[in-house]
C-alpha cells in the first residue's frame, strides 16, 4: 500500500524546501488521480494495527502523511483533506514551532506552524505525530542527545495538546538500530522512514516505508504509485549503499563537519 509522504504544499516555498514542495492545484490533483484509481485512505493506525497482526487492511487502502509542520498545512493543505474526507498524520518538528519566532531548526524565511494552530489541527481530527525537536539525523547522534531529540519531542507534543501521541518519523528518514530501540523505549508505537517504497501489512512498525512525493514527481509516476507499481514493496534488508552513507555521515559528524540534508 502507498504511504504518501508530502512536506510543503505552497506556491512561493523558501528554495530550501521547494525541491519537496507541491503546488496546491498539483496537490489537488494527486488527491483526485488516489479517488480516481479505487485507493481509499485509511486512518495510518489502520496500517501499524494490521503490521502487528491486529484488523487486516481494506483492499487498495493507502495513508497519507506531512513532515515538520509547514503553515500551509493549516492554509492550504486541511481544507483539502477535509473536501475530499482523507484522514492524514502531521509529523512535527516541535523546534519549528513558529510562535513568534523564526523557524527554529529551519533556515530563515521558513513558514511553520505555531502551537495554537497545531492545537487547532489536531482538534479538527488530523493525527499528529511527533518528528524530534530539532530535525536532526538521528543515526548520527550520540545516545544522550538521540534521546532528548525523541523523547521530548514527545513531551512537548503532549504540553501543546493535552494528550499523548503514539506516531513518530525520523527526520531524513535516517534510523538505525540504536535509534529504532530509543524510539520504542521512549513509548511511541510506530516509525516512518522514507525508503521510497510501498508499505505492506508486513512491513516494520518502527521503519514502515513511505513514497516521497517531489516538486519533481510526475502525473503519470504518481499515477502509477496509485495503480500499486512503480517502486519496491516493503520489508527488504537496508542496503550496502545505505550503510555506506550512514558510515560516511557519521564521519563528518565525529569531524564536526556534518552533511547538511534540511527536508
Amino acid at each position: 500500500m502507498p504511504v504518501f509522504l508530502y512536506h510543503s504544499v505552497a506556491v512561493d516555498p523558501p528554495s530550501w524546501i521547494t525541491p519537496f514542495t507541491v503546488s496546491p492545484r498539483t496537490f489537488e490533483e494527486q488527491l483526485g488521480l488516489i479517488a480516481d484509481s479505487g485507493l481509499r485512505v485509511v486512518p495510518l493506525r489502520a496500517l501499524v494495527a494490521a503490521q502487528r497482526g491486529g484488523a487486516p487492511l481494506p483492499e487498495r487502502a493507502a495513508v497519507l502523511t506531512f513532515d515538520d509542520g509547514f503553515e500551509d498545512f493549516r492554509a492550504t493543505v486541511l481544507p483539502l483533506l477535509t473536501r475530499w474526507g482523507m484522514p492524514a498524520t502531521l509529523y512535527v518538528t516541535t523546534g519549528g514551532l513558529a510562535d513568534g519566532r523564526a523557524g527554529g531548526p529551519f533556515p530563515p524565511g521558513s513558514r511553520m506552524l505555531s502551537r495554537d494552530q497545531l492545537a487547532e489541527i489536531d482538534a479538527a481530527g488530523v493525527e499528529i505525530g511527533g518528528h524530534t525537536r530539532t530535525h536532526p539525523q538521528l543515526d548520527v547522534l550520540r545516545s544522550g542527545r538521540m534521546r532528548e531529540e525523541v523523547a521530548g519531542c514527545g513531551r512537548e507534543l503532549e504540553d501543546v495538546l493535552g494528550h499523548s501521541v503514539t506516531a513518530f518519523a525520523y527526520p531524513h528518514g535516517y534510523s538505525s538500530r540504536a535509534v529504532r530501540a530509543q524510539v520504542r523505549a521512549a513509548g511511541w508505537a510506530s516509525a516512518a522512514a522514507v525508503r521510497d517504497a510501498f508499505s505492506s501489512a508486513g512491513d516494520d512498525p518502527w521503519r514502515f516505508a513511505r513514497l516521497m512525493v517531489r516538486a519533481d514527481t510526475g502525473r503519470e509516476l504518481f499515477r502509477e504509485w496509485a495503480r500499486g507499481a512503480g517502486a519496491p514493496v516493503a520489508p527488504f534488508p537496508e542496503g550496502f549503499r545505505t550503510r555506506g552513507w550512514r558510515a560516511y555521515r557519521r564521519t563528518r559528524e565525529r569531524l564536526h563537519v556534518p552533511y547538511k540534508a534540511l527536508a
